[in-house]
């Protein structure tokens, strides 16, 4: 059974995944009929947009149907368990995405299940983004090779998927985050190891300056993340220094662009200059999580 968890389950058909995306969205007829007869449950138990619109569009153009279902509106709510939940909707779909807290409740899902499961968000990775944001590199940068990619910000989910496709793609992954909030250890150990094949790098630093010097790539995400809700009285003090703003796209390389996972907070991580200026790919990387999403289900679905 092949699970989507995290970047890892990715990352070894990661090249043929951002091809068929870019196919997909160069013709995407070729995607229509693919999921004829198929059933996607989205299990969302965190609010969405991209993700589930994304989801619940890819499925439809392929000719699949999708189930749409919130975590209060299932016996979940009443202590049904999470494995209880998996082996049920595994009798009525084909394949379920599950967006959560606890990437360990993602883990019990997919233990459970009898059918593909996919992150659609935890608290530890977001493989659909990051997907998406490598396609929208070689989109805008033809080769991957050599591509500096600087990330700006809380070592959080976004940070771990960014640095595991990146390092997959051969891409050379520097974060740059306030002392105390660096990614996990683990997954920079596990994105090391993936560069070392790749001929990626993976560099994790404190200096937002030294960070952006030179980069292809910048970017950056919300401050507080989702579920990080009040751990820091004032996020501008701990984040205020790793500002995307016009210092930052000045330290860039001249054609780097900008790039941000949404929902955007301008004036907090990022300048309403640079997200809304010439640099800007923000909306070309939203758009393109549907065409990710239509590579990754038709991998996953069509054999």
């Amino acid at each position: 059974m092949v699970h989507v968890l995290s970047d890892d389950d990715t990352g070894p058909v990661l090249r043929d995944l951002i091809d068929a995306a870019l196919t997909y969205k160069r013709a995407p007829n070729r995607a229509a009929g693919l999921l004829a007869g198929k059933r996607v449950a989205l299990l969302f138990e965190q609010p969405s947009t991209r993700t589930r619109v994304s989801l619940e569009a890819a499925i439809d153009a392929m000719g699949g149907h999708a189930v749409v279902l919130r975590g209060d509106e299932l016996q979940l709510g009443r202590g049904e368990t999470i494995e209880d939940t998996a082996r049920v909707l595994s009798r009525y779909v084909h394949a379920v995405a599950l967006r959560t807290g606890a990437h360990e409740r993602l883990e019990r899902f997919a233990a459970a299940a009898t059918v593909p499961v996919i992150n659609a968000l935890t608290e530890r990775f977001h493989p659909c983004q990051a997907l998406a944001d490598i396609v929208t590199v070689a989109e805008r940068k033809k080769s991957l090779d050599g591509v500096v990619l600087a990330y700006l910000g809380d070592g959080n989910n976004i940070a771990h998927s960014l640095m595991l496709s990146g390092a997959y793609a051969g891409l050379r992954v520097r974060v740059a985050c306030p002392p105390g909030r660096d990614p996990d250890p683990g997954v920079v150990a596990r994105a090391r190891r993936a560069a070392a094949s790749s001929g990626g790098a993976i560099e994790v630093g404190h200096d937002p300056r030294a960070c952006a010097a030179g980069a292809d790539v910048l970017y950056t995400d919300v401050w507080v993340s989702m579920g990080r809700e009040g751990r820091d009285e004032r996020p501008e003090d701990v984040f205020g220094p790793y500002r995307l703003g016009p210092e930052r796209v000045a330290d860039a390389a001249p054609d780097a662009i900008v790039m941000h996972c949404l929902p955007a907070h301008r004036g907090e991580e990022v300048a309403a200059e640079v997200i809304d200026g010439p640099r800007s790919v923000v909306w070309d990387q939203a758009g393109n999580r549907l065409f990710a999403q239509m590579a990754l289900l038709s991998w996953l679905l069509v054999r």
